[in-house]
């Protein structure tokens, strides 16, 4: 089990049933080329950005989850109501990860990586290009065999290419990315149990 959302509730309350979701939405995993949030660029550029209730149906939030977001500065304000690359990653990441860390713990990390959330100009990495490694290094990991070691080495390999700003910038990275990644995968690990003792329950 890799990508391994198991099902997700979105905010109608209709419950979806899926072998394997890319993180932080409610878009059934396939294989692509060139990073999966390439997936979410045509989206974008079709619409001029994404309107909230585009991000919504994306990723099964609440309307108000992603306002409130905005409004307590973890995501960067939309332009004139529309969602764009930077928003839609980091909406993804904190979607992706909530299932485990508190949001402020989230923002924390993000923050740690990529400094504030309105300024691309002290990023060490894009916001997509930060998702597609997540993503990636997910996809590596099997979760029933998961280890510190495999986590380690599922982060080394997609952040080979990786050429920071500074010196410091590609540690940085691969530490807040072996978070993400745990972070992840505890995530699903919580939602199989609550899964199964939901059925336990009703045996």
């Amino acid at each position: 089990m890799n990508l391994c959302y198991n099902h997700i509730t979105t905010r109608r309350g209709a419950v979806i049933m899926y072998d394997k979701l890319v993180p932080g939405t409610v878009m059934p995993y396939t294989d692509v080329a060139g990073g999966m949030f390439s997936v979410f660029r045509p989206m974008i550029t079709a619409t001029d950005g994404l309107t909230l209730g585009q991000v919504s149906a994306l990723t099964g939030l609440e309307y108000s989850t992603v306002q409130n977001w905005v409004k307590r500065g973890f995501v960067a304000h939309p332009v004139q109501k529309k969602y764009y690359e930077r928003q839609l990653a980091r909406i993804l990441l904190i979607a992706a990860l909530r299932d485990c860390l508190k949001i402020e713990q989230i923002a924390a990390l993000l923050s740690a990586v990529n400094g504030d959330v309105e300024d691309a100009g002290d990023d060490i990495i894009s916001e997509s290009r930060l998702y597609d490694y997540l993503c990636e290094a997910v996809r590596l990991l099997d979760v029933d065999r998961l280890s510190a070691d495999k986590v380690d080495a599922a982060v080394a390999q997609v952040t080979a290419d990786y050429v920071g700003p500074d010196a410091t910038a590609k540690e940085r990275l691969s530490t807040a990315l072996r978070v993400m990644v745990l972070a992840f995968m505890a995530g699903c690990l919580a939602r199989e149990a609550t899964l199964r003792l939901a059925a336990l329950q009703n045996t």
